[in-house]
């Protein structure tokens, strides 16, 4: 079993900066498919970004690619994603999410809690 706690909610304007972490309850980082989903409401969950530990390669989706950057701290078992030049279109629910595979694309057996992650134009 894998506990991911996920940092707070975050609010910033339009073309602002923020950072979101989850810290994973065991060794996670290291050795299995781990990432972000979000939701905005009245939408399906969409893969934000997410890392490979068996190949070392990362994804971003199309809507987030050049402005988001996934990267882990394998001693902290924290997970990161950084975002930039943020839109209101992506003002969501964001979820922490991990695999047993160390193999992507990201399905998510285990969730965190969520961070609400509000832009305003």
């Amino acid at each position: 079993q894998v506990h991911l706690v996920e940092s707070g909610e975050k609010s910033v304007q339009a073309g602002g900066s923020l950072g979101l972490s989850c810290v994973a309850s065991a060794s996670t980082y290291n050795s299995q498919c781990v990432g972000y989903f979000r939701r905005a409401p009245g939408k399906w969950n969409e893969a934000v970004a997410y890392i490979s530990t068996g190949s070392g390669t990362t994804y971003y989706g199309d809507s987030v690619k050049g402005r988001v950057t996934i990267y882990r701290d394998n001693i902290q078992d924290t997970l990161y994603l950084q975002m930039n030049s943020l839109k209101p279109e992506d003002t969501a629910m964001y979820y922490c999410a991990a695999d047993h595979s160390p193999y992507c694309p990201l399905v998510g057996v285990y969730w965190g809690q969520g961070t609400q992650v509000t832009v305003s134009s």
